[in-house]
């Protein structure tokens, strides 16, 4: 095993929406940023997933972004930012601020690629260009990934064969790139109906095809009861160890004026999915075959976990075990923006828990040392 280069109580992976709230809901418990705890953070700069997304995405356009446990005090609000400025651009600058003003000591970019067990410590090891190969030993570990770095794509038959460009929502950039074009959106979630609204008059020919019906909720704004009953679908899946359900798939999808308008011109209106993709295009159940350029998949992430996979914590299921945002098999694990917390819904609150549990399980005895055999 490496003998680690350095150590802290606390290793927060990191620094989106959930491991900022941790972060600072254990500044709040007299923990030292830099001392008592570390967040590594894989992003060239503040902002999470959100410095990665495309240009004309927008805050009122996107689900609601909840301000960070404390923003108050910055003097900061997402409620009242610039609506008409990028929202990558308003987050990384609202985050930096943050960063700034509470003293996280953000260690970025860092990429974590492993984490092991060395007897009762956790072995985090780190690879960056400025730092080079180093490990940190720890006794708690906060996995704050979420799932920017994972996108999903759903295998579809051909779809190797495919000749035009296949590109998954981490890759748009912009609607531009697809001018006279003739693309297949893939998707039923809020990307997909954005890219469709951003790609009307610019792609030469534009069909959404979609796995399950649009659940269109007629407000503006997102359905409580359907995001109490999401967070529960996620937080059974966690318990459980399966894999986790979409939170569109629970909430719908609110019908701003903007949707309301796609509908009712007939742009919004989604197909059931293809059943293959050949060369030129893809294939309907009907026999019919829709010619295209280009497939932008907006089908989703999954949680970015690869670098725990020597913990051996997935379940048999196909996902973790994950209750209270803690790990089943191993209770110095914490996940932060996982099931349950995993959207805006419920990331601040979690980050106060995760904390707490955090602070009693800091306060727990160092485990005993084996005895030494006698010969």
């Amino acid at each position: 095993m490496t003998i680690s280069d350095s150590s802290a109580s606390v290793v927060i992976i990191g620094a989106g929406q959930a491991g900022l709230s941790v972060a600072y809901c254990l500044r709040t418990l007299n923990l030292a940023p830099g001392r008592d705890f570390v967040i590594f953070d894989r992003g060239p700069g503040p902002g999470g997933a959100w410095q990665h997304r495309w240009e004309s995405l927008r805050l009122g356009a996107a689900h609601r972004v909840n301000d960070l446990p404390g923003m108050p005090e910055v003097g900061l609000s997402f409620d009242t930012a610039d609506q008409s400025r990028p929202a990558r651009e308003v987050v990384a600058e609202y985050y930096r601020r943050y960063e700034e003003h509470f003293g996280l000591a953000v260690v970025r970019p860092v990429t974590v690629t492993s984490v092991a067990d060395h007897d009762d410590r956790l072995v985090v090891s780190t690879s960056s260009e400025a730092y080079g190969e180093r490990t940190t030993s720890t006794r708690v570990l906060v996995n704050a990934t979420g799932t920017w770095g994972a996108p999903f794509i759903p295998h579809y038959p051909g779809a190797e064969t495919f000749k035009g460009h296949q590109v998954h929502t981490a890759n748009y950039v912009s609607a531009e790139q697809f001018a006279g074009q003739r693309v297949i959106v893939v998707g039923g979630g809020t990307s997909a109906i954005g890219f469709m609204l951003e790609l009307d008059g610019i792609a030469a020919g534009l069909t959404w095809a979609a796995r399950r019906p649009i659940d269109w909720r007629h407000s503006e704004h997102l359905d409580l009861e359907g995001a109490v009953a999401a967070v529960t679908l996620q937080d059974q899946a966690a318990r459980a160890g399966r894999a986790l359900p979409s939170i569109v798939s629970g909430t719908g999808v609110p019908v701003t004026p903007r949707i309301r308008q796609g509908i009712e011109s007939g742009l919004l209106v989604a197909r059931p999915m293809f059943t293959a993709v050949e060369p030129g295009g893809v294939r309907w159940s009907d026999g019919t075959l829709s010619a295209a350029d280009v497939i932008i998949w907006a089908s989703g992430f999954r949680p970015e976990l690869r670098h725990l996979a020597a913990l051996k914590l997935r379940a048999k299921a196909g996902g973790y075990s994950v209750e209270a945002g803690t790990s089943v098999l191993d209770p110095r694990i914490f996940f932060a923006g996982y099931g349950p917390q995993a959207s805006t819904i419920g990331a601040n609150r979690a980050g106060r828990v995760t904390a707490r549990r955090i602070m009693a399980k800091l306060a727990e005895p160092d485990a005993p040392e084996l005895p030494v055999p006698r010969g």
